[in-house]
């Protein structure tokens, strides 16, 4: 059995947690140390004991997605070179416009984790899914990686709790998932309506 740790504060950390948790699969969340439980959801799992610091959390597990705020990246980088251990990652995550740098989220990890094993899956979500999709309609993921028998693996947890899963090429691709996601919240900012807007694949 898989055992999948998820770090970050999110309501997407939270949601797919509790996704691959209803599925019989272990998983434990990683936290920074300031990390408060403002929602009932993260006091039940405060409760169960599921709930560790970064370094705890990354030490006991074989898979580890990062689904934190952009404010926690380089803490998480850090503690990620220090204790991975050739883990796979999964970055769920999206810079923003405003970032310095200008890479996407995944290069970051990359460049200062010095992660070998990545890929990018579920940043098409947002950070605070399902607020975005009360009616949970977004049934596709897109995913990208380097190594085949690692896609295997990031297919296999998309599906396993009711994702399609879209191969979306090499890591490099990485930047093209990430402009997808902006793209959808700025058609969103141009529309007078609060309705959020995602993008479905179509074979033709």
């Amino acid at each position: 059995m898989t055992n999948i740790t998820i770090l970050g504060e999110t309501s997407l950390a939270c949601t797919l947690g509790e996704k691959y948790r209803s599925r019989g699969m272990q998983v434990t969340y990683g936290v920074s140390g300031t990390f408060q439980a403002d929602s009932i959801a993260w006091r039940i799992l405060l409760q169960q004991g599921n709930v560790v610091d970064y370094e705890e959390a990354i030490s006991g597990s074989d898979v580890v997605l990062v689904c934190c705020d952009n404010e926690q990246l380089p803490e998480i980088c850090q503690v990620l070179k220090a204790v991975n251990g050739n883990k796979l990652v999964i970055d769920c995550t999206n810079a923003t416009s405003e970032q310095e740098d200008k890479i996407c989220n995944t290069e970051y990890i990359q460049k200062h984790a010095k992660v070998k094993r990545i890929f990018k899956a579920f940043n098409n979500l947002g950070i605070d899914y399902p607020n975005c999709d009360k009616l949970q309609m977004l049934k596709e993921t897109y995913y990208c990686g380097n190594d085949d028998e690692d896609c295997k693996l990031v297919r296999k947890l998309a599906e396993i709790i009711g994702y399609r899963a879209i191969f979306a090429g090499k890591i490099q691709n990485a930047y093209l998932l990430e402009a997808m996601y902006h793209l959808s919240k700025q058609i969103k900012n141009s529309v007078s309506t609060n309705s959020d807007y995602f993008f479905k694949i179509m074979s033709v």
